[in-house]
């Protein structure tokens, strides 16, 4: 039985999963998961290992766990110590129009063998490209014929099949204005028709503890017979005494290419990543790895570095000097590059086109003239320091930043749980 690993009785399902910083926030209110669908492989990877931890962690066996991240067993090894169906909840799949009936035969498979028999809060967040302004700029068609722009009508028929108490949809703000803003009315359309009422707002994650300007629409619906209405979210005040400086000053300095799996901090945590339970005493460094850089945009980041220290501002691209200029559209992205300021309260918001490149994250330090690691990422989107990531480094970085930043996820799932009582 499921509801024999953790202590509460709600039950959660996701979809469009992601590596799971929306998991995060449920699993640490007491959430009970049932199923997660991510067509990802190596995020699935990485829900599975994070689901693990909360096993071993509540049995008092994270020693396995810690032998895991710092690969002294294998994960074969490590998956023996988890039950199966734990593992087996995390559904690696594409879900589409094709495999939508499978799918539900899956998922009601899996809520038998683990003695599940209802769905109480269904969460997730379909592919923002879709309805992200970036994205339309970049499309000639304005992701007209993107097929990502319909998931929301897949959502409505999981509502319809398993029929939650509430339900949570996040995505960009961009969704409100896509199609000139006929594409929200029909998001609400498909939603109010499978049963619920539906209420949004945009919040932003700093305003939940997280040291980054990420601001996000978040749908709440609940059952039509249900007399429940959108929670009010309170600003952490306490956020506004903390820099981003916070979370980078206790990892030691990377050259760019560098890669330590497992290291040791400089120091022990200061008082923002103990408070918002980032980094703990038992913790161990992983995963701080720089990617590579050409000596081109390390003189391109110094000339960043320096404008942001002693001007206080971020130059456009057409203000480098000539030699270090390589791209001919000068009046696209102008702010393609961007230091990561650790005087500030926090950071530009973290994207999955870090996976690309990090020119829009480029580490304060001029002495280190890399962008940022997977590590320090990981920090800006309040991921705690023994959250480990599975793939390669680029799928690391692309996890990370298509994530529900964990502390917003958490403020939200403690308020749906006072919904449902």
């Amino acid at each position: 039985m499921i509801d024999t690993m953790f202590p509460k009785e709600i039950t959660y399902m996701e979809i469009f999963a992601g590596a799971g910083g929306l998991a995060e926030g449920f699993l640490k209110e007491g959430y009970v998961p049932v199923v997660h669908i991510e067509m990802d492989r190596y995020a699935s990877l990485t829900l599975q290992t994070r689901l693990a931890f909360h096993y071993l962690k509540q049995k008092g066996s994270l020693d396995i766990y810690r032998n895991y991240i710092t690969r002294k067993i294998t994960r074969e090894e490590f998956y023996r110590n988890v039950p199966e169906n734990l593992i087996n909840s995390v559904i690696t799949s594409e879900i589409s129009e094709d495999n939508i009936e499978a799918i539900f035969m899956e998922i009601e498979k899996r809520m038998y063998n683990v003695g599940v028999s209802r769905i109480n809060v269904l969460a997730g967040g379909p592919p923002c490209q879709a309805y992200s302004l970036v994205g339309r700029a970049r499309d000639p068609y304005r992701m007209k014929y993107d097929k990502r722009n319909y998931l929301y009508r897949l959502y409505a028929r999981f509502l319809m099949k398993f029929k939650p108490d509430i339900f949570v949809f996040e995505n960009v703000p961009g969704l409100l204005s896509a199609g000139k803003g006929k594409l929200w009315e029909d998001v609400k359309k498909y939603f109010r028709d499978a049963g619920y009422s539906v209420d949004y707002r945009i919040l932003n994650a700093h305003d939940f503890g997280v040291l980054q300007n990420r601001k996000r629409i978040i749908v709440i619906g609940w059952q039509k017979d249900l007399d429940y209405e959108y929670p009010d979210f309170e600003k952490d005040r306490k956020m506004l005494k903390f820099k981003v400086g916070d979370i980078l000053d206790d990892l030691p300095p990377l050259r760019p290419g560098e890669k330590l799996y497992v290291g040791e901090y400089l120091k022990k945590p200061g008082e923002y990543l103990r408070k918002y339970e980032i980094r703990g005493d038992e913790d161990i460094l992983t995963l701080h790895i720089a990617r590579g850089h050409n000596e081109r945009d390390r003189e391109i980041y110094r000339f960043y570095i320096e404008k942001w220290f002693k001007e206080k501002r971020r130059p456009e691209y057409d203000e480098l000097p000539e030699e270090l200029k390589t791209h001919r559209n000068r009046d696209v992205f102008r702010d393609r590059f961007k230091v990561v300021a650790p005087n500030l309260p926090y950071s530009q918001t973290i994207m999955a086109h870090l996976g690309k490149d990090g020119h829009y994250f480029i580490h304060p330090d001029i002495n280190q003239l890399r962008s940022i690691s997977v590590r320090e990422a990981a920090r800006l989107q309040s991921f705690p320091d023994n959250y480990y990531f599975e793939g390669p480094v680029t799928a690391k970085f692309r996890q990370i930043g298509n994530a529900v930043p964990p502390l917003m996820a958490k403020g939200i799932a403690k308020k749906i749980k006072v919904m449902i009582g």
